[in-house]
């Protein structure tokens, strides 16, 4: 009996032991991993987050529809969400890429090729800035990218707190619509970042009960949900006449928005894109939904 138990507490310890030795090993290997030095960013959030935490030097290509920061322009495109171009991925010999999270196969091609891959999730105004740590942390700029991080996360709430207080009015916002017309109209939904960055921006979301990143609005729907305010995203500047784009709403008089003269197009790439320019973009939506707070 007391054979068997020695035999029992021998292998239990063994079990440990071995158990300790893969864990340590482990540690090694994660911590010999070095930082990322030739980079493939295929999603815009994540590339301006790279050249902002300083890590820029070190972008070897980009997605097809990164536009910031200006040295972006000179860098080869390897596709985007839906047409990613493998093949020329691998050929730049990347020792990370930085892909959506949604992209399953692409990153079972990566994998295949025993490229690292880091996964991208597009959620809301919070994950914006454990983006960009982990992010950082990943690619050894783990200092600047919480200070950045830390920075954005304290305008937000300066903003927030610019407009504690104060009335919230009912805000509609607008990424997308047939250009002329009233059609097609894209709004942004009750879960996502531009819904936080309204909620940051002292609005109440006029879609904020439906639980959707993004919803397909007819005017009728419009008339039923009225809205104090109306902003429509502009993502390219001097794309169009805001002032006509605005005036496409008179045909909705009964609207408070058009009624009292409160509908607004906002032109900017950070608007679309949740990264370092986030707080730029809430501070603009909370100047526009309460300027008197910014009144002396």
């Amino acid at each position: 009996m007391e054979r068997e138990r020695r035999l029992a507490s021998h292998g239990a310890s063994r079990a440990v032991e071995a158990a300790v030795a893969a864990f340590v090993a482990i540690v090694a290997v994660l911590g010999a991993q070095s930082p990322a030095r030739r980079i493939v960013s295929i999603v815009p959030a994540t590339t301006e987050m790279l050249f902002a935490i300083g890590a820029g030097d070190r972008v070897v290509a980009v997605g097809s529809y990164d536009r910031f920061p200006p040295e972006v322009e000179k860098l080869p495109r390897v596709g985007a969400l839906v047409d990613p171009d493998v093949e020329r991925m691998i050929a730049l010999r990347p020792d990370l890429v930085v892909v959506y999270e949604t992209q399953t196969e692409l990153r079972a091609q990566l994998e295949r090729a025993h490229v690292p891959v880091y996964l991208y999730a597009h959620r809301g105004l919070p994950d914006i800035t454990d983006t960009m740590r982990a992010l950082g942390a990943r690619v050894g700029a783990a200092a600047n990218a919480n200070a950045l991080a830390a920075r954005i996360e304290r305008e937000i709430a300066d903003v927030h707190g610019r407009v504690s207080g104060r009335g919230r009015p009912k805000t509609l916002l607008i990424f997308g619509r047939e250009r002329g017309s009233l059609r097609d109209i894209d709004a942004s939904g009750g879960v996502g970042f531009l819904h936080d960055m309204v909620e940051a921006a002292g609005g109440n979301d006029a879609l904020g009960d439906v639980r959707q990143q993004s919803v397909m609005m007819s005017t009728e729907m419009i008339l039923t949900r009225a809205p104090d305010v109306i902003i429509e995203l502009r993502y390219a500047r001097g794309a169009a006449s805001a002032a006509a784009d605005a005036r496409d709403w008179d045909v909705l008089p009964s609207v408070p928005a058009v009624r009292n003269h409160r509908v607004y197009v906002l032109e900017g790439e950070e608007f679309v894109v949740p990264g370092p320019r986030v707080a730029e973009a809430t501070l603009r939506i909370a100047r526009t939904l309460h300027p008197e707070a910014w009144t002396r």
